[in-house]
């Protein structure tokens, strides 16, 4: 048995970036008017190693993250699938695509981190 099997809470992270325009229409600034962004993504799961010593496979990570929220978003006006598509609510609807398939026996989903510039982002934890 591995020292780190099942003894050891663990946080595992991968990154992804993708490029979208925007504007926040109930938002008074220059960012009311249409504007784009590439932006960071960063999933971190939360999880005990399983057997094989690992607590999520990172090609199943990309593969689900990919193909449920940054394919979504990538070259996109993201007004057209979030009303006020602010980084708080960017990250909040990527949360909830990814959540329940980002649930397993060993780890959960833990956090969601959008960068909308390379110094300013939001981190979300869930409710």
């Amino acid at each position: 048995m591995s020292p780190l099997e099942g003894e050891k809470m663990m946080l595992i992270s991968k990154e992804f970036k993708f490029d979208a325009a925007h504007n926040l229409v109930h938002y008074h600034g220059k960012c009311e008017k249409l504007h784009g962004h590439t932006y960071k993504l960063r999933v971190t799961l939360e999880g005990t190693p399983d057997k094989e010593g690992i607590v999520f496979d990172f090609a199943e990570l990309k593969k689900i993250v990919n193909e449920l929220a940054v394919s979504k978003l990538d070259h996109s006006y993201i007004n057209e699938t979030i009303k006020q598509p602010s980084a708080e609510n960017i990250a909040l609807w990527i949360w909830n695509r990814i959540e329940e398939p980002l649930k397993g026996p060993n780890y959960h989903l833990y956090e969601v981190r959008i960068w909308e510039t390379e110094t300013s982002f939001v981190t979300y934890r869930g409710i």
